[in-house]
């Protein structure tokens, strides 16, 4: 196996404390389609749209072209009050 082969992937570049925070800033931020948030938290569109009338579902975002996304960061926090609840 050559040396070439190792230096490719994630652990081939060395990044500044400053650079992998501007990286985990953007994840945060994220918006994500509702299809992968009820992929992520295993539940029914139905369910979740219960959820939301009743107050206790993540706060959505709609777009101009009616699509709907959930920040990363709510999505975040919506899970931390979940374990909140639960215990």
């Amino acid at each position: 196996m050559s040396h070439d082969s190792e230096q490719c992937g994630p652990n081939s570049q060395h990044f500044t404390k400053r650079q992998l925070e501007g990286v985990e800033r953007v994840a945060r931020d994220e918006k994500i389609k509702l299809a992968d948030v009820l992929i992520e938290i295993k539940m029914s569109r139905a369910a979740f749209y219960r959820m939301r009338a009743r107050g206790k579902a993540p706060r959505i975002s709609k777009l101009p072209n009616g699509q709907v996304r959930v920040s990363r960061r709510d999505l975040d926090a919506w899970w931390e009050s979940c374990g909140q609840n639960a215990a």
